[in-house]
């Protein structure tokens, strides 16, 4: 490939059942400004062609390519195999759930003119008016993103995650993401963490935050996700010790007492029941409590997750 055909970027696209995401997020990447340098789009679908492989074939309007593995193999490997098929010097990885404004791609390009980095775009979560969402998902959405950009500039790479990009020199020095986070999260922060660790920053930039179709838009799912990423954190503690990051366990005070019990209960009956219990509760109590019995659920489910790892072995 001569050098004026190689993309400015290539944006990756790992897809699981995501015939019904891929078409906006395509529309999406298509809206891209004209000035946008050039792009290429790699979606890597992992094992189940719900019609995902004819919706990247059909797309004209980008220098769109699919690769499809024959049986699900985890987002790790799909994030692999799409960072390894990838010729640009920027390389961007988009989940399928996300909504790019027209200057994604540059916000993206220009945000590395500092030297090589990882740089990351904080999600902004959409959700129905639920009462899932009323009482706890946008206040929870919106504390996350402020505790993010209060976090000291060498604690940032917590925060990698389906919005980011590193240019290739970076890529070749980390190395792909680890194979050993094989069923719920983690490889994120594992891969935000060798990013800093490798001696490069990890920039959170605001001109980044994207739109995302958030999937957990219940108490049911978001507790049940809390649990398998839990789990998943003892992978990371196993491979970087436990000492990087504050402990999983709660101190003592009368909040993590609750949480303890919630804890508890999630391990006799399951994250999803306690959670599908709490969204029934949702649209009878005052948005205050409602907002408690999430968090407890939330909280409680992940000390849950953290304690008996061995019971995550779901793939999402």
């Amino acid at each position: 490939m001569t050098p004026e055909a190689v993309p400015a970027a290539s944006i990756i696209v790992p897809s699981y059942k995501g015939a019904a995401r891929l078409p906006l997020l395509l529309d999406r990447l298509a809206e891209q400004a004209p000035a946008s340098p050039r792009f290429e789009v790699i979606v890597v679908v992992d094992g189940i062609d719900d019609g995902s492989v004819e919706i990247v074939e059909r797309e004209e309007r980008l220098d769109a390519r699919v690769i499809l593995f024959p049986t699900n193999q985890g987002r790790v490997a799909a994030l692999n195999a799409g960072f390894d098929a990838a010729q640009g010097e920027i390389l961007i990885r988009c989940d399928d759930d996300l909504l790019p404004e027209p200057d994604y791609v540059v916000a993206h390009i220009d945000a590395h003119r500092s030297g090589p980095r990882g740089v990351v775009g904080l999600y902004l979560n959409q959700y129905e008016p639920t009462a899932f969402a009323e009482a706890y998902g946008r206040s929870a959405d919106a504390a996350f993103r402020r505790a993010a950009y209060q976090a000291p500039p060498d604690m940032t790479w917590r925060y990698w995650a389906g919005n980011c990009s590193v240019p290739r020199q970076v890529w070749e020095t980390v190395g792909a993401y680890d194979p050993d986070y094989r069923l719920y999260g983690w490889e994120d922060v594992d891969y935000g963490f060798r990013i800093a660790a490798a001696g490069f920053p990890v920039d959170l930039v605001r001109e980044l935050e994207t739109g995302h179709r958030v999937a957990a838009v219940t108490t049911e799912i978001r507790a049940r996700r809390a649990a398998h990423s839990s789990a998943a954190r003892r992978i990371f503690e196993r491979k970087h010790g436990t000492g990087v990051l504050p402990s999983a366990v709660p101190s003592w005070s009368a909040w993590n007492l609750g949480v303890r019990v919630v804890s508890h209960l999630t391990t006799l009956i399951a994250p999803r029941r306690v959670g599908a219990a709490i969204d029934k509760l949702l649209p009878h109590v005052p948005r205050s409590i409602g907002r408690k019995l999430v968090a407890l659920a939330v909280e409680g489910s992940a000390l849950s997750g953290y304690r008996h790892p061995n019971r995550a072995t779901e793939v999402f």
